[in-house]
């Protein structure tokens, strides 16, 4: 009888069989130039590993090994979340502002190999090809839409902007032909490619916007049913939807007042608009071009590690390195971490996008880059790849749980102020005020796909129904983002129920946890972060289980 983490290798290997996009994302070579089967039969064949994993794993549960009963203990929930959202039909409505099989397919680019022959070749065969994976997601949502699964109008419309901004003037792949320059490659074919790939991604956006757009629904909240499923894949726990949505409510207002504290330390004779004003315009407290920033958080990322590896935290040799970039123009705007290939010769990536920003305020910047990368999700990731001894293949590569995830690099935001790297007020002002972005966050996510009104004390709205221009105008007043990047983070929450929320839950029972064992005698902070990182990707629930 096979082991779990038998089992685990068995799961991986199908899975990278079936996946030659997941192959990309974690470097192993060989399919480089090939995609993912996205049509309906291509999920029936996920569908079907799934079932016989799970079905393998459900009698391991027991095992005496500890590293064994845990693999299969994370796995085997994982699968059964997936199993769920197949049998709601998930798939088949998967159109999403921030994350679907179409910014998938457009992203893949960013991350393979552009640095040699061999890897200008897998993109122009990827580029030549790429009506195969659209063509399979039109597949897919023709059979959701047959079935009166269809996405909110809103998100289509996201997605028909960015498919037709891919296969424009200004279009990402635009800039290939010099990037190639370099290694020797043929410019006829890459130029060739680039044109067809740009047709087939115009042909998909006229019939997304045509066709498909006409069907869509009017409603944009998913619901409380949803809204509930993705609680239980993204976070890992049980929620009350109300205790949450107050909860969030107390947040918004307890940040509100400290960063009032922090803003008087700034300038004791302005209020906190006027001080957030000046932080957002004054050019000495800003980089003066895109290229400046990105030099700038590399620093303080590089200089993080060197200060906190063996003190807080113990970093895998290999992981160390963390590199920070820009990412093309075109997607949606915000910050976010590429994992490092398996084999770590692709290293862990913090990735930009500005819009339009050339000059970029820092004051928020350097709680960002903590979380992002180091000691966030970089030193996280890194963590797990090399726990392969304790860690299945699984767990490392293809478990990913938000709740844990955003929950940890929300927490080391926190931690970074307890530890003094947050050496000015405005970088502690920044961190507030990312804290409060995550807590109206919260109240915008669960209003929004619950239903629930706004309260009577709410300092925007009181007593109304949430609404996608209220919820944007949450974000811009109270949650003080930028409008454009306000309209982007409601159409995500939209589309992605529950995922917002899980920054803010997960530090919170991350911070429970914490101070629990605080009350034990003999508490370490270093251990504690150990113990978090060392298990892996994993439920919140089973994470507090293992913790005490």
């Amino acid at each position: 009888m096979k082991t779990p983490f038998q089992i685990s290798d068995n799961f991986v290997d199908d899975i990278l069989e079936l996946s030659p996009m997941a192959k990309t994302t974690h470097g192993i070579e060989g399919s480089d130039g090939d995609w993912d089967d996205t049509s309906p039969e291509g999920h029936d064949r996920l569908h079907e590993v799934t079932l016989r994993t799970r079905a393998a794993l459900a009698n391991r549960l027991d095992e005496d090994n500890a590293a064994q009963r845990h693999a299969a203990r994370v796995l085997h929930d994982r699968l059964g979340e997936n199993v769920a959202a197949f049998e709601a039909g998930d798939h088949l409505r998967d159109v999403s502002h921030i994350y679907c099989p179409f910014t998938e397919v457009r992203d893949i680019f960013d991350i393979m190999d552009r640095a040699t022959r061999e890897g200008w070749e897998a993109v122009v065969a990827r580029l030549n090809t790429i009506a195969q994976p659209l063509t399979g997601y039109r597949e897919t949502l023709n059979k959701g839409r047959s079935l009166g699964l269809m996405p909110a109008r809103r998100q289509v419309e996201s997605i028909v902007e960015q498919a037709r901004n891919l296969a424009g003037d200004e279009s990402a792949w635009e800039r290939f032909p010099k990037e190639a320059s370099g290694v020797g490659l043929d410019p006829g074919p890459l130029s060739d490619a680039i044109v067809t790939a740009k047709a087939a991604v115009a042909e998909f956006a006229d019939w997304l916007g045509s066709d498909y757009l006409a069907d869509a629904s009017d409603e944009d909240a998913a619901g409380e049913e949803r809204w509930l499923r993705g609680v239980d894949s993204l976070v890992g726990m049980e929620l009350d939807p109300h205790e949450t949505y107050e909860w969030g409510w107390g947040e918004v207002a307890r940040l509100r007042s400290e960063m009032e504290k922090v803003a008087d330390e700034i300038d004791s004779q302005s209020d906190l608009g006027t001080v957030i004003e000046m932080l957002e315009n004054d050019p000495a407290r800003m980089s003066t071009s895109p290229t400046e920033f990105v030099a700038f958080v590399q620093e303080r990322l590089d200089e993080a590690v060197d200060q906190l590896d063996g003190v807080h935290f113990d970093v895998p040799t290999k992981g160390r390195e963390v590199t920070v970039n820009l990412a093309p123009p075109g997607g949606a705007l915000g910050a976010w971490y590429i994992n490092p290939s398996e084999d770590w010769s692709r290293p862990g990536s913090v990735w930009y996008s500005l819009g339009d920003q050339k000059m970029v305020p820092l004051w928020e910047q350097v709680s960002t880059a903590y979380h992002e990368g180091f000691p966030g999700h970089h030193l996280q990731v890194a963590t797990v790849l090399d726990q392969a001894e304790h860690l299945s293949r699984a767990h490392r590569l293809l478990i990913w749980y938000s709740g844990y995830g955003e929950g940890w690099a929300l927490y080391t935001e926190r931690l970074m102020e307890e530890l003094g790297f947050l050496d000015r007020p405005e970088y502690r002002l920044g961190m507030l005020a990312n804290n409060l972005f995550r807590s109206v966050r919260v109240v915008v996510d669960t209003g929004l796909h619950n239903g629930f009104r706004i309260p009577d004390t709410a300092p925007l709205h009181a007593g109304e129904e949430w609404s996608f221009e209220t919820a944007v105008r949450y974000l811009h007043e109270v949650g003080l983002q930028n409008h454009p990047l306000a309209v982007s983070e409601v159409k995500r929450y939209l589309g992605w129920p529950a995922q917002a929320i899980t920054y803010k839950v997960g530090e919170r029972e991350i911070l429970d946890i914490r101070e629990d064992l605080r009350k034990q005698d003999g508490f370490d902070l270093k251990q504690f972060n150990t113990d978090v990182l060392v298990g892996g990707e994993v439920r919140l629930d089973y994470l507090r289980e293992r913790m005490l």
